[in-house]
């Protein structure tokens, strides 16, 4: 594992933005934009904050890890490879994310308890659903650069989600 976000100071709750991506798009040119493939599962639809990145392939070690520290209103980025074979996210790491001061969580893979996760006041977004959670190895990688949907997340740039999309830049857009 790369660096461990410090746990530092109380439990910050996300705060809840208004976040539209097309008017985000239309004021800010330069975004980038992640390619279609995602959808909403939270009972938040539309979120954003600083990235927090985690790399992990069937593995959802590192996530269970920062799930358990303060969120401060940011967004974790899993990049999961796009498997589609385990989940990684539950809804009890989902419940602990949202108690935590976590904004939201967008997964390049899969996510499961789907029906829970949709009743947490949280942001998230995946690829898809499936009932197998992932082996636990403690294999994983925190706040690197991680390419998926033609994008590339780095840790401290800002993430946007809604229905219409996620959008990535450099600086905070709200």
């Amino acid at each position: 594992m790369s660096e461990k976000v410090s746990d530092v100071g109380p439990v910050a709750a996300a705060t809840v933005i208004a976040v539209i991506t097309p008017d985000l798009c239309d004021t800010f040119p330069e975004v980038q934009v992640v390619e279609p493939g995602f959808r909403n599962f939270g009972a938040i639809d539309n979120f954003g904050g600083e990235i927090v990145t985690v790399k992990c392939f069937e593995d959802n070690s590192v996530v269970k890890q920062q799930v358990d520290l303060p969120g401060f209103g940011r967004v974790m980025v899993v990049d999961g490879g796009g498997s589609k074979r385990n989940a990684l996210l539950g809804d009890m790491l989902a419940q602990k994310a949202a108690s935590n001061g976590w904004a939201g969580l967008i997964i390049y893979g899969s996510i499961r308890d789907a029906d829970v996760i949709a009743k947490i006041a949280l942001g998230v977004q995946a690829l898809g659903t499936h009932p197998r959670k992932t082996e636990k190895h403690d294999v994983g990688n925190l706040n690197i650069a991680v390419t998926f949907g033609g994008v590339t997340f780095y840790p401290g740039h800002f993430v946007y989600a809604d229905n219409n999309g996620i959008i990535v830049s450099e600086k905070a857009l709200l």
